[in-house]
């Protein structure tokens, strides 16, 4: 579970057998409380929390593991302030051992990631450089169902340029109606084209994909720059012939870097349904529809026939529509091809689940299908040449293999159990045992340690147990005492340069410098030794 609550102070959080508790404070000091009846036991014991500058996660262990949980709450409700990431919804039942082991692995792989650049977003609409550069009255125009996007307004221009001319020269300059970021700088003044909001206008750009020329824009095409393009009219066919074949609006889309999204508002779609919306966008594009910009005045009962979300209500001037002949008629100030045929082909990949009963559409438009192509190709080559048989035959292979790796890892997993237990005997069995029990195992894990903890008991023996590489990162569990490891948890942390948490005798976490483990032990004799007189 994790509580988006940035910069918290005051974390209290309280893991019960059957109930979470939270509470916390913000950056303006406002107080969380949050109180939650599990759906089934967990084992408070092997629970515990980590809190980050943007969170708070929680992490719990099921009491019956091999039970999935249908929801997190007892009660059948759905509270407002809580969702559930299905994607990482994950049910153990069946393969619960050998996915356990491999969780780890997942955690240190995002680990790994963690430090690197952002990844790139779906939509890729980030206009930042923007909204540093425009006046704080500048105003937006948009039609689309996607979010409004700020552009550059001519009657604006001479004021930046006046004021921080050396920051907009190569700036990029986001264009309307959501589309992406196009390069292109401010040039000599010229009459605007597009509709107007509080006496501003839009630019738009200058010759290609028959978009209507503007000589205060200058956008050196580029292949991306036009696939992209090319991806936003796709939409605006896909939106109208599936509205028009099965009744499906669109709530909005998105224009990625890869593939571009377009949200309908149906639960579903059916393969056949795909199939033929698919033949029949197609079609239009072979028939070469014709692609028109025009503008009308604000006032024309014609706008009422227009596909839009309606005007702002400081709309001035004319509103500019783009129609695609006998298909569609749209309110958009973004630039457009002249003739269907320009988009080339368009494919369906398939649909996702939407948020809110709604439904995705993927798809891909123009030259990146056939960089699409081109990719899948290239793959299905090096499978061949991996896998060491033909196309047809990858995904069986791909399963036995999997099947081969589960196999390996369940019976490594039992293994270690069995190391586990016969270690902690073998402690216990000795006439006079140490308190303190120090163990490195290369090829253990966190369940690993936690069985050895709990084999030999923590009430008066102290255990240092470590996994992973001897010298660089792994896992370490310090049990014990209560007192004792609540007192000497952080210390170990900060010696062996990494991060943990624990409560009621336990503390653990991962680690950057398992070298210095020497260290540690050498500091938990001393801690033994100064306790010892008084015992």
């Amino acid at each position: 579970l994790e509580f988006c609550v940035e910069d918290s102070t005051d974390v209290k959080v309280v893991i019960e057998d059957q109930r979470l508790v939270f509470s916390c404070k913000n950056a303006d000091g406002v107080e969380f409380y949050n109180e939650i009846n599990l759906y089934a036991r967990v084992n408070s014991k092997d629970s515990r929390e980590k809190r980050s500058d943007r969170s708070i996660t929680c992490f719990m262990r099921k009491w019956n593991e091999k039970v999935a949980w249908p929801r997190i709450t007892k009660e059948n409700i759905k509270p407002a302030w809580l969702s559930v990431d299905f994607d990482n919804w994950r049910d153990w039942e069946g393969d619960e051992e050998v996915e356990r082991a491999m969780v780890e692995q997942y955690a240190e792989l995002l680990e790994k990631v963690r430090d690197k650049a952002p990844p790139p977003a779906m939509d890729d609409l980030d206009v930042s450089t923007a909204h540093e550069l425009l006046p704080p009255d500048a105003a937006t125009c948009c039609s689309h169902p996607r979010r409004a996007e700020l552009s550059l307004w001519p009657s604006a221009r001479s004021r930046l340029l006046a004021a921080a001319p050396a920051a907009l020269l190569g700036q990029p300059v986001p264009e309307p109606a959501g589309e992406m970021l196009l390069q292109g700088c401010l040039g000599l003044p010229g009459r605007a084209a597009g509709p107007v909001r509080g006496g501003l206008a839009w630019l738009h750009p200058g010759p290609g994909l028959g978009g209507r020329s503007a000589p205060g824009l200058s956008p050196p095409w580029s292949g991306e720059g036009e696939a992209r393009q090319l991806c936003m009219h796709g939409q605006h066919l896909i939106t109208a012939v599936v509205e028009q074949m099965f009744g499906f609006k669109t709530a909005s889309w998105e224009l990625g870097r890869q593939r571009s999204v377009i949200e309908l508002d149906t639960p579903s779609m059916t393969a056949e349904q795909i199939e033929a919306l698919e033949r029949t966008v197609n079609e239009k594009i072979r028939e070469r529809v014709p692609v028109m910009v025009r503008e009308l005045a604000a006032d024309d009962p014609e706008i009422e026939t227009v596909r839009s979300r309606g005007l702002p209500d400081d709309h001035v001037g004319p509103v500019r529509v783009v129609d695609i002949e006998g298909i569609d008629s749209n309110m958009c100030c973004g630039t457009h091809v002249s003739n269907l045929s320009d988009l080339q082909v368009i494919k369906l990949l398939g649909t996702e689940k939407g948020k809110k009963n709604k439904t995705n559409l993927v798809f891909l438009a123009g030259n990146r299908v056939l960089k699409s192509i081109e990719q899948s190709y290239n793959t299905e080559k090096a499978l061949t040449s991996l896998l060491k048989n033909g196309p047809g035959e990858h995904i069986e292979a791909v399963k036995r293999l999997q099947s081969s790796v589960k196999l390996l890892q369940k019976n490594n997993l039992n293994l270690l159990r069995d190391i586990a237990v016969l270690i902690a005997r073998d402690f216990k069995s000795k006439p006079v045992q140490s308190e303190l029990f120090v163990l490195h195992r290369k090829e253990g894990d966190s369940e690993f340690m936690n069985i050895i903890a709990n084999e030999i008991g923590t009430e008066e023996t102290l255990l240092f147990l470590t996994v992973g590489d001897e010298k660089e990162a792994g896992l370490f569990l310090l049990a014990g005492p209560v007192e004792a490891v609540e007192n000497l948890g952080p210390r170990v942390a900060e010696l062996l340069g990494g991060k943990g948490a624990g409560k009621r005798g336990r503390f653990q976490g991962k680690a950057t410098k398992m070298s210095r483990r020497g260290e540690v032990q050498a500091l938990l004799r001393e801690f033994i030794s100064h306790r010892s007189p008084e015992a």
